[in-house]
């Protein structure tokens, strides 16, 4: 089980790690220009990720229906299934990103954005719409692979993606000197390059099985159906982050500054840890597909991937949380020379380090409960998770303050209050068996 675990994990961990390295090197790149351009990038790829994070279904709902049928036997369904999810993330791409570039600037002023900071958040914001099909079939790529239990092609196409991103956002930020935007443009041409790189992949095993290259309209109704409580639960998540930057964006340029920097440590983290909760998709996607989920020890063999799961995540957790709270305050001349931005950068991620464990359990049994296909339940939790996260939040806003303390205080209710919240919801569902049985 370890092996299989690992055999997932691994890959998935690379692949997650390279993609937040997207931002990293936005972050790292532009944090050089300057506070405003530092503060405007992170109100605005905050936005865009908002966006893209609300079509994470596009993966997490394709990842178990090709695991299942792959479980049960049935490759050239599930590759017709991934099929109908590509063309959904085409279709929905080109509608958001239509009108995204008529509402971009009035959504960034909503935010809180103005002045220097408003424009190059919209300059920001603008040049990365390009490249949001390709973001969303990508997306939809990846979890058809995952379902049929391949991770390894993303850690390789998002660990050139990164690097070539790297690349072109330094010769267009510095060398062609085109500030924020070079950076934007940079990131939607290594997107569209990833893109191309799935089709043709994906193109050669769809004629593999003499599977056809066109959709219709019930195979994109499914996917959108599918995906409906899950992206309720993701809307629940964003909108938790979008209302954070809010609550940062009141402290200051400083403290938003310093946010952007902290929050892309913690997605990095994340993203990381997520990579368990990826295996778990796959494994139990598949294993369901494969299992009759009435016999009782047939669930008990799921019950004790879950566990294993859980115990890998909580682990990884203690040592993510240990390395961030020794190195993590150290390194915030990485990104920035501002010393009010180190200092929130650095306290912020104290916060972050402590929270690590708790996390990691949260991410894991998220997986667990997608894999097994129980979308309507994480939707209901997270909009009851928001609904606890609201008033620490508005305790935040009103008497939190600002800089150092303020950057503090607004990390343990995310951290803290926000996570703890979910882990409470999720710890709860596993307690019985309904889960097991959601898709069943």
């Amino acid at each position: 089980m370890n092996r299989q675990i690992l055999a997932l994990a691994v890959p998935a961990f690379g692949a997650l790690i390279a993609e937040p390295l997207f931002l990293l090197a936005d972050s790292a790149i532009i944090g050089h220009l300057g506070t405003a351009q530092l503060a405007g990038v992170g109100i605005a790829s905050t936005l865009v990720q908002t966006v893209v994070g609300l079509m994470v279904f596009l993966a997490y709902s394709t990842t178990p229906a090709v695991a299942r049928h792959l479980g049960g036997g049935r490759l050239a369904e599930a590759l017709r299934v991934g099929r109908d999810g590509l063309w959904t993330a085409a279709g929905l791409g080109i509608v958001i990103a239509t009108v995204g570039a008529v509402a971009m600037r009035p959504l960034l002023r909503t935010m809180g954005a103005h002045g220097e900071v408003l424009d190059h958040a919209t300059s920001y914001a603008l040049w990365s719409l390009p490249g949001l099909v390709a973001m969303l079939v990508v997306l939809a790529a990846v979890g058809v692979l995952r379902g049929l239990q391949d991770t390894r092609t993303p850690l390789v196409v998002a660990a050139a993606g990164a690097m070539l991103n790297a690349g072109l956002n330094m010769v267009l930020v510095y060398g062609v000197h085109l500030g924020v935007a070079g950076a934007a443009i940079g990131t939607s041409t290594t997107q569209w390059a990833m893109a191309v790189t799935y089709l043709v992949m994906l193109g050669r095993r769809f004629r593999a099985q003499s599977v056809g290259l066109t959709t219709s309209w019930p195979g994109v109704r499914s996917h959108l159906t599918v995906g409906s409580w899950l992206m309720l639960r993701t809307l629940s998540l964003r909108v938790a982050i979008l209302l954070t930057v809010v609550v940062a964006t009141n402290q200051g340029p400083e403290n938003l500054a310093g946010y952007q920097l902290s929050m892309t440590i913690f997605n990095f983290l994340a993203y990381a840890l997520d990579a368990l909760a990826i295996a778990a998709q796959a494994l139990l996607g598949k294993e369901l597909g494969a299992r009759d989920v009435n016999r009782e020890q047939d669930r008990a063999a799921v019950r004790l991937l879950m566990r294993r799961l859980l115990r890998w995540g909580l682990g990884f957790g203690v040592v993510t949380g240990f390395a961030v709270g020794l190195l993590g305050p150290h390194l915030g001349f990485l990104f920035t020379r501002s010393p009010e931005v180190q200092a929130v950068f650095g306290a912020a991620l104290l916060v972050v380090a402590v929270g690590q464990p708790l996390a990691a359990y949260v991410f894991v049994l998220d997986g667990v409960l997608i894999g097994a296909g129980d979308a309507r339940y994480l939707a209901l939790a997270g909009v009851i998770n928001l609904a606890v996260y609201l008033p620490l939040l508005w305790v935040v806003f009103t008497w939190g303050g600002a800089g150092v303390v303020g950057a503090v205080w607004l990390w343990v209710a995310y951290a803290g209050g926000y996570t703890g919240a979910r882990a409470a919801t999720l710890g709860w569902r596993i307690r019985g068996r309904r889960w097991m049985i959601a898709m069943a």
